[in-house]
């Protein structure tokens, strides 16, 4: 029989159970009597947990999920080794990512999300080696806390401002303070201050001003 192989897989060809060659890309003529062929796929192939229920480092429950490629690089064992090789594949990222998680606090998660992908891809490589497949890329695709911790997060912000917001107008009160004190003492050092200040504010207003003498107020002028 002819066998074709496409150039991004390649195929298993077994004589009575056993495995006899793995045929590469190419035409081939092999006989199709007491012989199963396997065609295995080699190229990356993108793998999505949903979000699952998972316990941080201090007993919090958060959701994640995570995205990664895997491909296989040994075809005999993706074959050989276990019934179900995507099974075991979408298992050893499940337990990776869990694992992960739970050696972290929430405020360290957080933190470290970015790079938690590569740790996740480097504790699956040995289980997916047993199945002849290898992670290339494996990123976190959502993390979120439960609803109180969010709401608790949300009311800690808004403190948080607020209080700058109470130490900002006790900073503007100090300095008004300062400066009516600071004024205070200049008019006390210069009466004339007081009255010139006056008529500034009056001119700025549009307002008179009545300047009374000593005779207006019922007094002798002076000989």
């Amino acid at each position: 029989m002819r066998v074709v192989v496409h150039a991004w897989e390649q195929v298993l060809r077994y004589r009575d159970g056993a495995l006899v060659e793995v045929l590469g890309p190419g035409a081939h003529r092999r006989p199709r009597w007491r012989t199963r062929y396997e065609r295995v796929d080699t190229r990356p192939r993108s793998v999505v947990l949903s979000a699952q229920e998972v316990a941080t480092a201090e007993g919090l429950s958060v959701r994640c999920s995570l995205v990664a490629d895997v491909a296989v690089v040994d075809p005999r064992r993706w074959v050989e080794e276990v019934q179900d090789a995507d099974d075991a594949v979408h298992v050893a990222l499940q337990l990776g990512l869990r694992e992960a998680v739970t050696r972290r606090g929430y405020e360290d998660l957080l933190a470290a999300r970015g790079g938690l992908g590569e740790e996740v891809r480097d504790l699956v490589a040995a289980p997916l080696a047993e199945v002849g497949a290898a992670c290339r890329r494996a990123a976190l695709r959502d993390l979120a806390a439960p609803a109180e911790v969010r709401q608790a997060a949300a009311e800690v912000v808004t403190a948080r401002a607020l209080g700058l917001a109470s130490l900002e107008r006790a900073r503007s009160e100090v300095a008004a303070t300062r400066a009516l004190a600071n004024a205070a003492r200049l008019v006390a050092g210069s009466p004339g201050l007081l009255e010139l200040r006056t008529l500034q504010a009056v001119e700025a207003s549009g307002g008179t001003v009545v300047l009374q003498g000593a005779g207006a107020r019922g007094e002798a002028p002076a000989r």
